[in-house]
């Protein structure tokens, strides 16, 4: 067991608003290239090279935010929550749905750790990223899966924007910030009638986002988020 920053994956109906920290294993072991061969009827064509309005890049490091925290034990996989409304203007037009690119962590160094209560009054700890960890790759430029939208089996009609980072990590991280770009769009947001089936995409999502972000035509925009880049 690993103490990580989660919150439920839920790329759908099931769409979650916040993370929270729980005890769990990693993200779901399924063989995500099995997956990622895998053509569904609403995938959308991923050009050779990102194409308008791609890529899209965060104009600052963002802040991890906490909220319900609902969910996160039925699906296992981390995410982390960023508000729209620090994101450039363009991410709240973009359609609702599953989105890829890479991502940058760095922690807040000048707070201290501390207990923040969230929405449904659960106090949670904030430590920005003071345990992520250099020899575990944690500030390395990692691949991201990305979904963009709402929350209506929770009675939300509010937007929200979710982090996968394709990565294992040791810590949680609420507080920390990141950087992340976007580089292609993967599927719109769907409705789903049963976990495993919500699972099974989630894995094919993370299966499409790696094997692309491999290719040398989209592995080169890393550096749009590394500390670096200017």
């Amino acid at each position: 067991m690993k103490l990580l920053l989660l919150r439920s994956f839920e790329f759908g109906l099931y769409l979650c608003t916040v993370l929270t920290v729980l005890q769990i294993i990693r993200t779901p072991s399924e063989n995500n290239h099995r997956y990622a061969m895998t053509l569904r009827s609403f995938d959308k064509p991923i050009p050779e090279t990102p194409q308008p309005p791609f890529p899209i890049v965060t104009d600052q490091y963002c802040t991890i935010v906490c909220g319900f925290g609902r969910g996160s034990s039925e699906l296992g996989i981390p995410t982390a929550n960023v508000a729209v409304e620090d994101l450039p203007p363009i991410v709240n037009k973009l359609d609702l749905g599953v989105y890829f690119g890479f991502a940058h962590l760095r922690p807040v160094l000048d707070r201290d750790v501390e207990l923040v209560k969230r929405k449904d009054g659960q106090e949670v700890t904030y430590n920005y990223g003071k345990y992520l960890l250099e020899e575990n790759g944690d500030f390395e430029v990692l691949p991201v899966v990305l979904s963009i939208g709402k929350n209506p089996f929770y009675g939300n009609n509010y937007k929200t924007v979710e982090l996968h980072i394709l990565h294992e990590f040791e810590n949680n991280f609420y507080g920390a910030q990141v950087k992340f770009n976007l580089l292609g769009y993967i599927r719109p947001e769907l409705n789903y009638t049963t976990v495993d089936a919500l699972i099974h995409d989630i894995n094919t999502d993370i299966g499409i986002s790696k094997s692309t972000l491999a290719k040398p035509e989209y592995k080169r925009f890393e550096r749009q988020v590394s500390d670096d880049s200017n």
